[in-house]
């Protein structure tokens, strides 16, 4: 009996996952335990084991695939079974822009496809390839190019081997800007690229912008120049790209910048680090934590911060569930720490040490990376010594806050001038949310919650 193998649902927020590679390929024999394949949701990394033995009779994707949850992936029977009522049906592709396209496509043709078969169309022709011998294109996508002014050559396909299907083409004219019709025209006929932003009103493309697109040779470098290589953006670079694209084209962002004394702050940090060093605390408190539980009681100062703005309403939390932004070796990312108000800086800091541990390594609860989970985000890059910086807005969230390095400034001391460590503190905040005043007023807030932090250990 055949057994189809589904995406998992990793989460209640996840609501697709990109295949990394396939560990098995149509025609391999597989036992109980064996690792089907690995994928990424919301940049953590999983493997899905298989739960029965038997030989892999079709695969519907293809490795870098972005798939639905809870849809067909592959099939294990034995040879000679059938799988095509397996394969992911017209109504669920239309539904959920599946591989099988809407364009007249059977199940069993889809399936063929997915496996490495050749599809057809409406009227039963094999999809003929780009001028470049790049992906088959199909009907759809293909007409939809040339109203789009996107040229196939440059669209990566997500269908079944590799093929170019409408979202694909849609994805890519989001993400080239408007197009003048001059540009547009040029774009259809091949040969060129847009840059993505242009220089005609409101950042349109003409055809002065256009550049000439060279395609990469089979020894992975492109054009006729040796001094560079052309490097695919990995998945988990993709889904950052696209996050902050979609956070600077969806919000009205402006940036605060203030400093903060951190005389304070850094006495703190002697105590504590004493305070471990002498057993009476089991947690390394660092100056990020302090700085966190600081930015909680000012944002409990200022709902209207603490909140998600949706473009016609609010969000407004009576919580404050903290988002960290955390470098790993697979991307940037933001856990959540839920109910952070409601914890001591111990806990705080237990809390916000296993949130950046797990995400380093790739254990991390897929729920708590959702932009929903948090209502505000801490990003503090001054470990790396920056100063200054304007951090980029996790939708739907109305700010974030970035912290910067610690700097001697000069400050008027019981009358005199003297050389004082100053922290930099960046608030970026939506103004469809947020009034420049009240941003104003919430960092000055932090600014003095940290001034004027006074915790015993």
């Amino acid at each position: 009996m055949a057994h189809v193998i589904i995406m998992p649902k990793q989460g209640q927020s996840v609501e697709s996952c990109i295949v990394s590679e396939f560990k098995k390929k149509v025609g391999d024999s597989v036992k109980v335990g064996d690792v089907l394949f690995g994928y990424e949701t919301d940049k953590a990394t999983f493997e899905e084991e298989s739960q029965v033995e038997g030989t892999v009779l079709a695969i519907f994707w293809a490795d870098g695939d972005e798939i639905p949850v809870l849809q067909n992936v592959m099939v294990i029977g034995e040879p000679g079974e059938s799988f095509a009522e397996f394969a992911p049906s017209k109504a669920a592709s239309d539904a959920a822009a599946g591989p099988s396209e809407a364009s007249g496509t059977s199940d069993q043709e889809g399936a063929a496809g997915g496996v490495g078969g050749t599809g057809r169309d409406a009227e039963g022709v094999p999809f003929a390839a780009v001028e470049n011998k790049g992906a088959p294109v199909s009907p759809r996508a293909r007409r939809l190019a040339v109203q789009k002014g996107v040229n196939p050559e440059q669209v990566a396909g997500s269908g079944p081997g590799g093929r170019i299907i409408e979202r694909d083409v849609l994805a890519a004219a989001a993400a080239q800007g408007p197009l003048t019709g001059l540009a547009k025209a040029r774009m259809a006929e091949g040969g060129v690229v847009s840059p993505g932003f242009g220089s005609g009103l409101a950042g349109a493309v003409k055809g002065s912008d256009l550049k000439v697109w060279e395609p990469a040779h089979t020894d992975g470098l492109p054009g006729e120049g040796t001094d560079y290589e052309l490097v695919k953006l990995s998945n988990m670079r993709k889904l950052i790209a696209r996050s902050m694209y979609n956070s600077l084209q969806n919000s009205a962002q402006l940036t605060h910048m203030l400093g903060a004394d951190a005389r304070q702050v850094q006495a703190l940090r002697k105590k504590a680090k004493k305070a471990l060093e002498e057993g009476r605390l089991d947690v390394n408190i660092t100056i990020n934590d302090f700085v966190c539980f600081a930015v909680i009681k000012a944002l409990q100062a200022f709902p209207n911060v603490n909140s998600h703005c949706l473009g016609d309403a609010m969000r407004l939390f009576s919580c404050v569930n903290l988002g960290l932004a955390v470098d790993t070796e697979r991307g940037l990312m933001v856990p959540a720490v839920a109910h952070a108000d409601q914890m001591d800086i111990v806990t705080l800091s237990r809390s916000l040490k296993k949130v950046a541990d797990d995400s380093k390594k790739g254990s991390i609860n897929p729920d708590l990376l959702s932009p929903e989970a948090a209502s505000f985000t801490v990003s503090n890059l001054g470990g790396f010594g920056v100063e200054w910086f304007t951090p980029i807005i996790n939708l739907p969230q109305s700010g974030i806050l970035g912290v910067g390095t610690i700097v001697p400034r000069p400050k008027l001391v019981d009358g005199e001038y003297k050389f004082v460590p100053y922290m930099a503190l960046s608030f970026t905040y939506d103004h469809r949310s947020i009034d420049g005043g009240e941003a104003t007023r919430f960092l000055k807030k932090v600014a003095e919650e940290i001034e004027n932090l006074d915790l015993d250990f």
